[in-house]
């Protein structure tokens, strides 16, 4: 649409034939205001920028607010100098007593207030603008006035105030329409002739600056601000108008009039312009002058702009940006170097923060448009990254794209990141995430903290206070159906809350860092793969159905993402902390109740975990906890004989990455059989044995692809993560006078056991130390089994 042309016309085209103008005196003539609205209400559009021509020799124009007809049925006056602030009053004739004035037509008496009426007056309105009967009649009797003409005084202030906020407003609204206006011209002129910035001379769409790029998306971005405005002139007319333009304008411009301190002289009052709660999405009842969010979304976009170019600069450049180590095996920030290429777009580091950074580039078997989809949305999101998500959320959407795709997509999220162990606390952002396509199957999504933005609230002070640097990834197309992905997590964070057994995992860069979310991201577009397959993988028992396959996993995704929200205490689940002296100094007790929840029993749920290292390679961990053969010599609830493994889901090329259901077999006469459902996964990143016991006929219901949402389950199980640079591990000789470091695993064990049936009982000290027992049981049998009980 062409915002210029249509607001060009001052009378009778376009959008025009009435104008919203600031000054309104109220005029005793009641016939004539009367007809003037009915001309406003006829008239054919409205022009928020042009000057109407004077209506009855007057230099005045016409400012209709929501409440302004109504008024000039009730009341009338003649003011003349708004710096009375209502002195001049009708002497008994307003409201009720009108009515009997016109049974008893008689001339109007006016009442001129004295300037020391006047002045306890306005001090009062300081004070109070709606006084009660109480102050009205204590201040007629102390300025010798009556009750009415206190009263009348004040109505007349409070709508002489109105009155001087809808002139601002329009002022406002004429000032934005005018920068529409030159706005959409600039803008059709910038994409009706590119130039190439370089050699001057014509340019392809690909080959735009990135000025003219930012116009591009700012006009897609602001279309419903430019709306917002609509509905805004909406009110003031009582009917609704249709949308001005495609276009949107720039933040609007200062204003030298102070509204609630200052030259009005309402110290501490705020004034507000009393909407409807139809107006707008995401806009509030109670509206300032400058519309919402307006200057705040420009500072988003230019941020996500930033953040976009930075991120791609640092997923191309090599040396010296990056630098390979041959000590840790992967490429470590050349922080000096960063620090001269880039400008901080979210200023400068904390005092006391710590910096973490990592780039990974990896192949997965997803393309690049299913791989953005699934970055924008925050459920496919969490769902993609189970393991490294406990909770997401959009925010808020600045932008859905443009032409139907994500390019150009902007909104504001919301993520609980965790690394499975209570010795990290969960990691709290809010940030920014900006989508932009590059060129034909190239794809890139960054993110960045907005809290210099916007400041947050609310949040919990157990979250360690993290800045996500601009971080993100840039997805190309392959062929057959794969991408390459360069992932680049930038970080800074505060240390003093994560146990010192995980710093050096945390500052390489390896614990949150680009290796693990490109691991994980390779496994899970794997599983889907083989779960949208139409053929059945070598192992997997063909007895059950497709229905069923789907929903055992879906079962087992539920119980995998209650064992991670119960490990990292996030606010998936309300837990409550418990500080008991008895229980070791690094095993954390939580409890919650379980209440009208079909998926877990009802009643207390007491979690447990712990965090210790282990000189045991990840590998030859996971392979020992995940061996129903050998489960026997850590698990209490093999009941101290084999397993055996009756039905195998593969999630993977590797075997490790499954879901099994285990069968434990009755020793004698007085145990009965059990079955436990397991899911283990394995990936660069670390590994995952999670494990539930089941209810036999609500498997076998879930087998045959019946609702899995109503089998209760509580989990246990192991996360595993190899040690870092700097971990624990001791140093060893070969007997030839050489020595290594040990590498080892960070192995974190986690109960979650129903103590209580009842869900209003009380936990008693017993409960929690049979849990402390069982982890520290555990602990010790793994160790011994794996013969380091050192």
């Amino acid at each position: 649409m062409n915002l210029g042309g249509s607001l060009n016309n001052s009378s009778g085209g376009g959008l025009g034939g009435a104008t919203i103008v600031a000054d309104i005196p109220f005029s005793n003539n009641m016939a004539a205001a009367g007809a003037m609205a009915q001309n406003i209400y006829n008239s054919p559009g409205l022009s928020l920028a042009l000057q109407q021509p004077s209506i009855g020799n007057q230099g005045d124009g016409v400012r209709m607010g929501e409440n302004f007809e109504a008024s000039i049925g009730r009341r009338s006056r003649e003011e003349e100098q708004e710096s009375r602030s209502g002195s001049d009053n009708i002497d008994g004739v307003s409201g009720d007593d009108q009515d009997a004035a016109n049974n008893r037509p008689r001339k109007k008496r006016y009442h001129r207030h004295t300037p020391q009426q006047i002045q306890e007056l306005e001090a009062l309105f300081k004070e109070c603008p709606h006084p009660d009967e109480k102050q009205r009649l204590e201040l007629s009797k102390r300025l010798c006035l009556e009750t009415r003409q206190v009263k009348f005084w004040f109505q007349n202030r409070r709508t002489q105030m109105k009155t001087q906020l809808e002139r601002h407003e329009n002022s406002l609204l004429r000032q934005e329409n005018d920068k529409l206006r030159a706005e959409n011209m600039s803008i059709r002129e910038a994409m009706r002739n590119p130039i190439c910035t370089n050699c001057g001379g014509p340019a392809i769409i690909g080959d735009l600056s990135l000025e003219e790029e930012h116009l591009r998306i700012e006009n897609a971005r602001l279309k419903d601000e430019l709306d917002r405005v609509c509905a805004l002139a909406s009110k003031f007319l009582g009917r609704p108008l249709s949308s001005l333009a495609t276009s949107i304008a720039p933040p609007l411009p200062n204003s030298n009039l102070e509204l609630g301190v200052g030259s009005n002289g309402f110290g501490g009052l705020s004034t507000t312009l009393p909407l409807g709660p139809d107006f707008g999405g995401g806009v509030s009842n109670s509206l300032p002058v400058v519309p919402p969010n307006g200057v705040e979304r420009s500072m988003f976009l230019e941020l996500a702009l930033a953040a976009m170019d930075e991120l791609v600069k640092m997923s191309q450049t090599d040396e010296p940006l990056w630098i390979r180590s041959l000590e840790v095996g992967r490429e470590i920030l050349n922080h000096d170097e960063y620090s001269r290429m880039f400008t901080p777009c979210i200023g400068i580091k904390p005092a006391g923060f710590l910096t973490e950074a990592s780039r990974q580039t990896g192949v997965v078997i997803i393309n690049s448009l299913a791989l953005v989809e699934t970055l924008m949305d925050s459920n496919r999101w969490a769902e993609m990254f189970p393991c490294m998500i406990a909770r997401t959320s959009t925010t808020d959407v600045i932008s859905s794209g443009m032409g139907g795709t994500r390019n150009g997509a902007i909104q504001l999220m919301h993520a609980e990141l965790q690394l499975l162990s209570p010795l990290v606390p969960v990691r709290e952002v809010n940030f920014l995430r900006f989508c932009r396509q590059h060129a034909e199957g190239v794809w890139a999504v960054v993110d960045v903290s907005i809290d210099t933005l916007r400041e947050t609230s609310g949040a919990p002070t157990t979250y360690v206070k993290c800045r996500r640097l601009p971080s993100g990834c840039v997805v190309q197309d392959m062929p057959n159906g794969y991408s390459k992905v360069t992932w680049v997590e930038h970080v800074e964070y505060d240390e003093s809350q994560i146990h010192h057994l995980y710093r050096p995992l945390l500052s390489s860069g390896i614990g949150f860092g680009a290796q693990r979310w490109v691991a994980a991201l390779r496994r899970q577009c794997e599983c889907l793969a083989i779960l949208m397959s139409s053929t059945v993988p070598t192992g997997d028992h063909t007895a059950i159905t497709a229905s069923g396959r789907r929903s055992m996993l879906k079962l087992a995704q539920r119980m995998t993402g209650n064992f991670c929200a119960g490990v990292c205490a996030s606010t998936v689940h309300k837990w409550n902390k418990l500080n008991v002296g008895n229980v070791d100094e690094d095993v954390r007790v939580m409890t919650r109740k379980s209440v009208d929840n079909p998926g877990e029993p009802p009643g207390i749920v007491l979690s447990a975990a712990t965090s210790v290292w282990l000189p045991v390679s990840p590998q030859r961990l996971f392979d020992f906890l995940r061996d129903e053969r050998l489960r026997s010599e850590w698990d209490i609830l093999s009941n101290g004989g084999p397993m055996q493994e009756i039905a195998h889901i593969a999630k993977g090329q590797d075997h490790g990455n499954c879901v099994s259901l285990l069968r434990s077999s009755a020793m004698n006469a007085n145990q009965s059989s059990m079955l436990i459902l397991q899911e283990t996964c394995m990936d660069a990143g670390g590994s995952l044995v999670v494990y539930a016991p089941v209810d036999i006929p609500a498997m076998q219901v879930v087998m045959s692809g019946g609702d899995s949402a109503y089998v209760a389950l509580l989990p246990s199980g192991f996360a595993i993560i190899p040690d870092g640079p700097g971990s624990p591990g001791p140093t060893t000789s070969n007997g030839n006078g050489d020595s290594h470091m040990v590498g080892g695993s960070l192995l974190t064990v986690a109960f979650q056991i129903l103590v209580n049936s009842l869900p209003t009982a009380k936990l008693t000290v017993e409960s929690v130390e049979t849990v402390n027992n069982l982890i520290s049981c555990t602990v010790q049998k793994i160790k011994a089994a794996l013969q380091c009980e050192s």
